[in-house]
């Protein structure tokens, strides 16, 4: 394996606790579009979210809404907002260890980069609540790079903006099917699926991870 010279990490799941936010945020948002939760609609429409942990949130609500582009637009604002009074409330954490495993990665002259499936505006909030503006060398959300997960496009503007020269030498870890196919497809030489998210172990190594981290906090033994 190439020397790893920048590693892409996803934020909720995998070094922000989830704890049900995602799910607890898309059931307020699709209550407000007036779908009850418990009802068969409702159940549909989560065991999609569930599928999908990690795509751009734009593009989840596009698909629940059977392309009613205004509909998917109000539900993902609806979403946002009740993502961020979730932060609000508190109730947004860092994986035990993750800044630890940020700064021992940068110290290493590792570059990091934090990306995610939710706009701008949440990714800051989270950010903000955490103290974690200044913690990387760059974060980026779908709308920056062009498309989601499973796309490349994250992996590869980071590369792009960081003036990596080499996919070979980029490492990405996350806890979803889409962090996997977002790094496979980039080309990044080590592709972690980390167990403390959404998916589980067999999930993520069927998705082809070329590695398995209990936490992200193992991550710099494996580079």
């Amino acid at each position: 394996m190439s020397t790893i010279t920048l590693a892409v990490l996803d934020l909720a799941g995998t070094t922000v606790a989830d704890d049900g936010l995602v799910v607890e945020a898309f059931t307020r948002a699709m209550a407000r579009q007036g779908v009850e939760p418990g009802s068969p609609e409702y159940r549909d429409m989560m065991a999609h979210v569930q599928r999908t942990m990690g795509e751009s949130k734009i593009a989840v609500f596009r698909h629940l809404t059977g392309g009613d582009e205004a509909r998917a637009q109000r539900a993902n604002a609806d979403f946002e907002v009740a993502y961020g009074e979730l932060v609000d409330d508190g109730r947004c954490a860092p994986i035990d260890g993750a800044a630890a495993t940020i700064d021992a990665l940068r110290t290493r002259g590792v570059k990091v980069a934090l990306t995610t499936g939710f706009s701008r505006t949440t990714q800051d909030r989270i950010l903000t609540a955490l103290g974690w503006r200044d913690i990387a060398d760059l974060t980026l959300c779908p709308a920056e790079a062009g498309r989601g997960r499973p796309y490349p496009d994250l992996v590869l503007t980071a590369v792009l903006r960081l003036g990596i020269d080499d996919v070979r030498t980029v490492a990405t870890a996350g806890d979803t099917t889409y962090d996997v196919h977002s790094g496979l497809r980039a080309g990044a030489s080590l592709v972690a699926g980390v167990l403390t998210g959404a998916h589980d172990r067999q999930t993520l190594a069927d998705a082809g991870a070329t590695h398995l981290l209990d936490t992200v906090r193992d991550l710099p033994d494996l580079i």
